[in-house]
């Protein structure tokens, strides 16, 4: 079978081959119509760019890296599928590296190391990984980083987690809680400090003195520690947690203590948050309208247009069994 060239789709569309060229690589100088039109008759002929062919000509490789520090967490690897997916439906490659259990220096100039290596046009950089960017990337080299405080070294992008977490707080408040606990992210973490702001403000709203709060990693594990701490104290009613497998750890000490008066809220929205016991109120990341814009914000640099130097996408509370109103 004789290759399709876009010749042949330019045909079919019945448009120019410079249209053609325009819609493979991702133009915005193309109006939606004709756009629809011309990716119409690329399915209809199996036509694939070539990709050898276009960065010739264009100086790119249609490749985009992603620096990740762990995909153990949750929020990290539904963020690299959201990025991942959004690339791929723009006819972009990715090619993802993470950092080493080395110090943060090292482990930044491997990274991105390996991506100069690969030729990649740009980078999006994901959560914990994003100070890595001030030590490793060259100041040129175009940067999308999520969950970062704004730069004039990347574009920045990021969920509303202090507008999130605002809402997780006030909601346990209008159920009749004295107080709202947290059991927090990792210090330093831009979602955890956020997160954290967000709880503080929602309560010095509510006229109420933050407590204390206690320091987790994202994991369940060591949220189940920190939370037999609170589920021992009759006076502790309300956890708001810094994600959903934290609070998942605080719901199993809560259970093993027999606090099953205790209400919790997580953030993110996983999976199986609703699969949960109780099914977990939470606040939920819109992860495939990140991921996308994330995508759209590194190719918008790549083509010379101006972008904002921060977006910030809003998050809603999902309310389900875990928010128990106060005994």
């Amino acid at each position: 079978m004789a290759q399709v060239s876009a010749a042949d789709v330019a045909r079919l569309a019945g448009v120019s081959g410079q249209t053609v060229s325009r819609v493979a690589n991702g133009s915005p100088r193309v109006d939606p119509v004709t756009r629809a039109r011309v990716e119409s008759a690329m399915a209809a002929l199996g036509y694939r760019p070539n990709r050898t062919a276009r960065a010739l000509r264009t100086g790119r490789t249609g490749t985009i890296g992603v620096v990740v520090r762990t995909l153990a967490s949750v929020g990290n690897t539904r963020m690299l599928e959201a990025v991942t997916s959004a690339a791929s439906a723009r006819e972009h490659a990715v090619l993802v590296v993470t950092l080493s259990e080395a110090d943060d220096r090292t482990a930044a100039d491997a990274a991105f190391g390996a991506l100069n290596d690969h030729g990649v046009d740009g980078a999006v950089v994901l959560n914990e990984a994003t100070p890595t960017i001030h030590d490793a990337a060259d100041p040129g080299f175009p940067v999308v980083a999520v969950d970062a405080a704004t730069s004039e070294r990347f574009t920045a992008i990021s969920s509303d987690h202090a507008g999130g977490a605002a809402l997780a707080t006030a909601h346990l408040l209008s159920l009749g809680h004295a107080a709202v606990h947290h059991v927090a992210g990792p210090r330093g973490a831009f979602a955890a400090d956020e997160r954290e702001r967000g709880w503080r403000a929602a309560l010095a709203d509510a006229g109420i003195a933050a407590p204390a709060p206690l320091r987790g990693d994202w994991t369940a594990a060591t949220a189940r520690r920190l939370g037999e701490a609170l589920a021992a104290d009759p006076a502790v009613t309300a956890v708001f947690a810094a994600n959903d497998q934290t609070a998942l750890g605080v719901l199993h000490a809560a259970h093993a203590l027999g606090r099953d008066d205790l209400g919790v809220v997580g953030f993110d929205d996983v999976v199986d948050a609703a699969d949960y016991w109780p099914p977990l109120t939470t606040v939920a990341q819109r992860f495939d309208e990140l991921g996308a814009a994330a995508v759209d914000l590194l190719l918008a640099r790549l083509d010379g247009r101006a972008v904002a130097a921060r977006t910030v996408v809003p998050t809603r509370l999902v309310v389900r069994e875990s928010a128990r109103p106060v005994r």
